[in-house]
């Protein structure tokens, strides 16, 4: 089988898991946990297209509540928005590897950040957030993170650590 007939049928399978979640959601009444009907974060205009975005391009390494994997992805759970409270943490959010090489367009994308923010990390959102923009995500997208991204990782959040300290 060609590598080209292969990515299609892989991106239908998932395409149909996808549907198949979101139906069970409908038939439960609505949202669930992993797809929220609606959002209040700024510059999501669709959250089920940005949960379907996270679905098939993201939980599968940060796991569905954004916890993360041991030594391959990093937790978003309770941590995502600290970034936004240091200078530098912003600009690293569009330049980690998964945000930077994803093959989603510069609008899904910054729909999708945006989202996650919100959807894993809405206690440490500042007030004054706003949102992503596509232009911004592929600014900050142009200049990816390789190796460094772990340990400017580390840093960001000790300062934040810091910033949150009496």
């Amino acid at each position: 089988m060609s590598g080209t007939r292969r990515a299609i049928l892989n991106r239908a399978a998932a395409l149909l898991v996808v549907a198949h979640l979101s139906a069970l959601g409908a038939l439960a009444g609505g949202a669930t946990a992993q797809t929220p009907a609606q959002s209040p974060a700024a510059g999501v205009d669709n959250p089920q297209r940005a949960w379907q975005h996270w679905t098939l391009n993201c939980q599968g390494c940060h796991r569905p509540d954004g916890t993360g994997s041991a030594g391959t992805a990093p937790s978003l759970a309770g941590t995502v928005a600290r970034f936004l409270s240091v200078p530098g943490g912003r600009e690293y959010l569009g330049r980690v590897p998964g945000v930077a090489t994803s093959a989603l367009s510069n609008a899904d994308l910054s729909e999708l950040v945006n989202w996650m923010l919100w959807r894993f990390d809405t206690e440490h959102l500042p007030a004054n957030f706003q949102p992503y923009t596509a232009a911004e995500i592929g600014q900050l997208r142009s200049r990816p993170l390789r190796l460094e991204a772990s340990q400017m990782r580390a840093e960001l959040l000790k300062k934040a650590d810091e910033s949150r300290s009496p």
